[in-house]
């Protein structure tokens, strides 16, 4: 490909909107440009990475035997209404009505529509196991779009859906697309982690999320030092403390604290240290009841942790109003002590003693205030955020260590919440019906090319792995007006485009400093130089992008050095995964 001839127009300056460095090296590079709010038009070198990894998708999925289809991405709310999600899924529904007043949806997943395909036309077990996927532009009405694709609210997305027979059949469905996920992100290059996650919207009893590793990421990965154990922080499971034996009950003592409401505030006001307190926090569930919630004053309450315990959609902190109702006094002060509503604890607090907790009045806390003696819990469990440098929950051996990742993909174990709901039923082998046994599993396309940009580049701009890399090779023509130097590199093109490589030929007639940072930006894996002076001494530059190794090669051997240099970018790839 000419870049003459190509729509590449690169920019040097970094745009002014873009927040993230795969946003500005996205801009900046021409993969995308904007149209609206989180709405991305994908120019061809971008739209070259993304067919590169829906090629590595479809090459694994269809390995696994999974069957491509495409669904509509217009959605009619007669479906979303049968699973009870058109009210629950939220304002990220985009709704509308067509001209006769019927409405509908732009599809943000499709458990719907697969769930009314497959019930149309499953009849017997015979017909399964059965997993179906398609590539297709979703939309979620992101109510903050940001980062370039990797908050959008128009996306590309790989949405595959299992269908079993019983629980087991959909358990091994499910690891045969976990593994294929692994090997997904693997082929792409990417360094990444596999945690266990909440399934939130999608619902569901078992999900995994596939993070790849970036200090730009926006969600936190705790994982063991020891065994193989990785959640993502809203996961992440608390070690259970052991049980401890306590020394003397002090007797309560109510004290003022003028105007300390904060953990830290109070504790040092008091002269104690912050996990010597009980935070309580009040939640609202959907019904409207409050919920109280203690933790140790250093320890965070986990809401998603609380939400799935209780069995909520949603869960959200009590506002002032709320707060009175339930305590009698203001926010800031609250306690377990006389509290007559419903109250959740953490573990660690069982095991406190003379902790202070707040008194349920302005202004006021109480000392010296023991579980179970001056106050009841309705339930102990595993409440709070997991922290960097705990104990393992799963083996004696390993403490948490904390990484940055994007979510790049996730699947989900579904059961039957939707094929219930949905009617989506079998014949089994003694003739009785059975809804399916449901699984889902998703792959951000887009946002996987910009993780990895966030996982691959220098001061320069993009380092692509070899894989997704939109070309090959760039070969910079330095003199294009000298005819030896041209002829040359067209030779060149033509031998590596003879071999199947894709080749991107920097043809144009500008300064060769401006193809070099041209090239860099860009971020092809190699660079062949061919100028006026390597000419006279009968060689050509070959670049590796990622290291910024040169090597001096006669024209001819070219075809075999890219060859050469490729492999050895793939097996470094591998070794850095």
């Amino acid at each position: 490909m000419r870049m003459s001839k190509y729509l590449l127009n690169t920019l040097k300056e970094v745009p002014r909107e873009a927040e993230t460095l795969s946003h500005q090296l996205m801009l900046r590079s021409c993969m995308i440009k904007k149209v609206a709010a989180g709405i991305y038009t994908y120019m061809p070198m971008g739209y070259r990475v993304i067919r590169k990894i829906e090629a590595i998708i479809r090459e694994e999925l269809n390995r696994e035997g999974c069957i491509e289809l495409l669904m509509p991405a217009v959605q009619p709310a007669e479906l979303w209404q049968e699973s009870k999600r058109w009210d629950f899924y939220g304002k990220e529904l985009l709704r509308f009505k067509d001209r006769k007043g019927a409405d509908f949806c732009l599809g943000p997943t499709h458990e719907e529509v697969i769930t009314d395909v497959v019930r149309r036309e499953l009849k017997s077990y015979r017909q399964l196991p059965l997993n179906l996927y398609q590539i297709q532009t979703k939309f979620r009405d992101e109510i903050r779009p940001r980062y370039g694709l990797m908050r959008g609210r128009e996306f590309i997305m790989k949405d595959a859906y299992s269908f079993d027979v019983d629980d087991q059949a959909s358990e091994k469905s499910y690891w045969s697309m976990y593994h294929a996920y692994a090997r997904i992100f693997h082929r792409c290059g990417l360094k990444f982690r596999a945690v266990e996650a909440d399934s939130g919207a999608i619902g569901g009893s078992y999900t995994h999320e596939f993070h790849v590793l970036a200090d730009t990421g926006e969600d936190t990965v705790l994982s063991c030092t020891h065994c193989e154990y990785t959640a993502n922080i809203e996961k992440a499971e608390c070690r259970k403390p052991e049980s401890v034996e306590h020394g003397d009950f002090l007797e309560t003592e109510k004290r003022e604290t003028p105007g300390k409401k904060s953990v830290e505030e109070v504790a040092e006001f008091l002269g104690v240290q912050p996990e010597n307190l009980i935070k309580t926090m009040i939640f609202v569930a959907e019904d409207g009841t409050p919920v109280a919630v203690l933790v140790r004053g250093d320890h965070e309450v986990n809401e998603v942790k609380v939400r799935n315990f209780l069995g909520l959609n949603a869960l959200e902190l009590a506002d002032e109003e709320t707060i009175r109702a339930a305590t009698g006094g203001p926010s800031g002060f609250s306690g377990p002590v006389g509290l007559n509503i419903r109250i959740l604890a953490d573990y660690a607090v069982r095991e406190m003693e003379n902790a202070v907790t707040g008194a349920n009045e302005k202004d006021m806390h109480w000392l010296n205030v023991n579980p179970e003696r001056d106050f009841k819990v309705s339930e102990y469990g595993d409440f709070r955020l997991a922290e960097e440098g705990e104990q393992c929950p799963r083996c004696e051996e390993g403490r948490y260590e904390q990484f940055k990742g994007i979510e790049v993909g996730q699947v989900f174990r579904l059961g039957t919440k939707y094929s219930e709901s949905m009617d989506c039923r079998f014949l089994d082998e003694n003739g009785k019906e059975k809804p399916a046994v449901m699984g889902c599993y998703g792959i951000g396309v887009g946002r996987t090319a910009a993780a990895a940009i966030e996982q691959n580049n220098d001061e320069n701009g993009i380092i692509w792995p070899v894989n997704i890399a939109p070309f090959d090779v760039m070969i910079l023509n330095l003199d294009v007006r000298d005819e030896d130097v041209s002829i040359a590199a067209r030779t060149i093109e033509e031998k590596l485009e003879e071999m199947s490589f894709e080749v991107l030929y920097d043809d144009r007639d500008v300064r060769a400093g401006f193809k070099f940072k041209d090239a860099d930006l860009i971020g092809l894996p190699l660079q062949v130089i061919v100028g006026k002076r390597g000419l006279k001494e009968g060689v050509v530059e070959v670049k590796v992008r990622r290291t910024g190794d040169r090597e001096k090669v006669a024209p001819a051997e070219v075809p075999r050095k890219v060859v050469e240099l490729l492999n050895s970018l793939k097996e470094q790839e591998e070794q850095r995964r």
